[in-house]
């Protein structure tokens, strides 16, 4: 008796210490910033203007569809983040937000998120909007995450959604152009969350997550990441090649794609010991990367 008194006080502890701020945690806003930015670089890099008010509603949906799915996967991964150090302060495993109530924010932010995009703008928008979501947290996180090490080679694909649903957002219909901008988000993701894992492997191996340097080590990360980084090169071109983008982007592309795979073959090429020095850098980079690879195709649309 008196065990479920104190649990229903520290329940009732743990509820009232629910901040806004900490539902607005499980959205993941460093991720959903990213998904925001593309998604605004594919609408505006599609040849059909839209309207002001439907831009400001793709862009919500797009994002809040981001962070929904991201709040889902907080519920589900509710266990291996209280077991490690990047994740355990998050408002699940530190008690301050239930799970369930986790999932509930994510679905019920999801189907506004996806009913919204659908009424106001269009339909194939709130279907790919769907689908990245279901994608991410199905495939991704249910399915692949614990089980293979090539769970973010697959599921990354999930991120690379946004700006063809931005690009759907003012066109209706998805091209060659927005595939090409899926496919530099793609190929991006893998040499991006490496570097990550290749400094937080003892994490991963604790909460028994399956990354490609807790399976195959840290040598075999490390040649994955520069080969990643070498198509990275090859796919980030394809718009100057196919016509999309003048030399501006060509320029900007090459000189960040050169440092890219001179950071990855710097990695490739140290001893584990110094991953803590190389692995951050090429991740930290790899952000910034992202951000101005998408900046210039949209300065080379622009001039």
């Amino acid at each position: 008796m008196n065990s479920k008194l104190a649990k229903y006080q520290n329940q009732s502890l743990h509820d009232s210490s629910s901040s806004v701020g900490d539902y607005i945690s499980l959205l993941k806003p460093r991720v959903m910033a990213l998904a925001v930015f593309s998604s605004i670089c594919g609408i505006i890099l599609a040849p059909v203007s839209i309207h002001p008010f439907f831009f400001f509603i793709s862009i919500l949906c797009i994002s809040v569809g981001a962070g929904a799915s991201g709040a889902i996967n907080m519920w589900y991964d509710k266990d291996i983040d209280s077991l490690m150090e990047r994740t355990k302060k998050r408002a699940v495993p530190q008690g301050k937000i239930e799970p369930l109530d986790a999932l509930g924010f994510g679905v019920v932010l999801s189907l506004i998120a996806i009913i919204l995009l659908g009424l106001s703008v269009n339909y194939k928008a709130a279907l790919l909007l769907a689908f990245s979501i279901l994608f991410y947290v199905c495939i991704y996180t249910i399915w692949l995450k614990r089980r293979t090490p090539q769970n973010i080679v697959i599921g990354g694909a999930s991120g690379a959604f946004p700006p063809v649903i931005g690009w759907a957002c003012s066109t209706g219909d998805v091209s060659l152009f927005p595939t090409l901008l899926f496919c530099i988000i793609f190929f991006w993701t893998p040499p991006h969350f490496w570097a990550l894992a290749l400094y937080k492997d003892i994490e991963y191996s604790k909460a028994n997550v399956p990354m490609l340097p807790v399976v195959k080590g840290q040598r075999e990360t490390k040649k994955q990441i520069l080969i990643y980084s070498f198509v990275l090169f090859f796919v980030s071109l394809l718009p100057f090649y196919f016509e999309f983008s003048g030399y501006m982007y060509a320029i900007c592309a090459i000189l960040l794609n050169l440092y890219f795979c001179y950071l990855s073959f710097s990695l490739f090429k140290s001893e584990d010991s110094k991953n803590s020095f190389y692995a951050p850098k090429l991740f930290k980079f790899s952000i910034i990367y992202l951000y101005l690879i998408f900046s210039s195709l949209v300065i080379d649309s622009l001039i």
